[in-house]
């Protein structure tokens, strides 16, 4: 079995895309406890860049390192693919991650995780005005407004009775979630001419230089450095790796729709996560309704089989 077959398979897409939704959905604790451990108050948006920042450098270099013992090539690239690497690196890490940030930094957590959830819509939307094979069909809408309730319902609280709407808040998180949908297609297109590892190895290296040197500049710093916090930030570098490479593996050989609908699954995760780790009751009955909608509108979306003609020109 070829690289496109095994990573084209529905059981492996499956597996996969629901492994680095795992992954990401840890990242919502472990951020928490990571602003804890290193002293970041909840403004304190130049010292979260900085926070991020190191997170990325380091998994940028771990995918570096791991594609310099497969013997691929690192640094034989056109200036051409440096520039896609570079701007890819700006945009789907940095340039996304600050609004992110600030958007968060003005709203609630609730409405944060929701918004964020649009970025799903996006990809879909615009995979179908730039992919022939992945055209928009009544399926593919009613799965992903059954997702995004999924994401609204372990999302419910009292928060979401406040229809408040502000440019630097929610916007803000709206423009970070189509910032790093339009990213992840252009990323794409560079996966078909650039090996996947080494450009997510490259793209996440650069944002994170980036995050960390326009933290630094704005006031930011990182302190309270223990083997507690140190074991955190590896863990997040691990899982920043992984979860990344992988799923540029799986938007390069199937459809866009295919693959990002899973994102849903990340704020289930995360709640899940967060009240396990929070000692808080998982079981509770929003968690699985969530669960039961988030799948169902994976379902929906990903049902139709792709054809030999859709795998090629995915």
């Amino acid at each position: 079995m070829n690289s496109q077959q095994f990573y084209t398979n529905r059981k492996t897409v499956f597996l996969l895309a629901t492994l680095c939704c795992f992954l990401w959905g840890s990242a919502y604790p472990a951020i928490k406890n990571g602003y804890e451990m290193f002293g970041i108050a909840a403004q304190d948006i130049p010292s979260k860049m900085v926070f991020a920042g190191y997170r990325f450098v380091f998994a940028g270099l771990v995918l570096m390192v791991l594609a310099a013992f497969q013997r691929k090539p690192l640094f034989a690239l056109s200036a051409r693919d440096w520039r896609g690497i570079g701007m890819l690196g700006l945009t789907q890490t940095a340039i996304q991650y600050v609004f992110f940030y600030v958007g968060l930094a003005y709203t609630t957590g609730v409405k944060g995780s929701i918004m964020n959830a649009t970025g799903t819509f996006f990809s879909v939307l615009l995979a179908h005005f730039i992919y022939h094979n992945d055209r928009l069909t009544y399926a593919k809408v009613i799965g992903c407004l059954v997702g995004f309730a999924g994401v609204m319902v372990v999302n419910f609280s009292e928060d979401l009775l406040d229809f408040h709407f502000t440019l630097l808040g929610e916007g803000f998180v709206v423009i970070a979630a189509f910032v790093l949908s339009a990213a992840s297609i252009y990323g794409k297109r560079l996966s078909q001419r650039i090996d996947s590892v080494v450009m997510t190895g490259h793209q996440l290296f650069i944002g994170g230089v980036v995050l960390t040197v326009a933290g630094y500049a704005f006031g930011g710093h990182l302190e309270g450095w223990t083997w507690a916090s140190g074991s955190l930030m590896a863990y997040m570098v691990l899982l920043s790796s992984a979860a990344f490479a992988l799923w540029s593996l799986l938007l390069k050989y199937n459809r866009v729709g295919l693959v990002t609908v899973f994102n849903f699954l990340v704020p289930v995760f995360g709640a899940v996560l967060s009240a396990l780790f929070l000692n808080e009751s998982i079981l509770e009955w929003k968690n699985v309704v969530a669960l039961v909608l988030v799948c169902a509108g994976i379902w929906m979306v990903t049902r139709v089989k792709d054809t030999k003609e859709d795998v090629a020109h995915s």
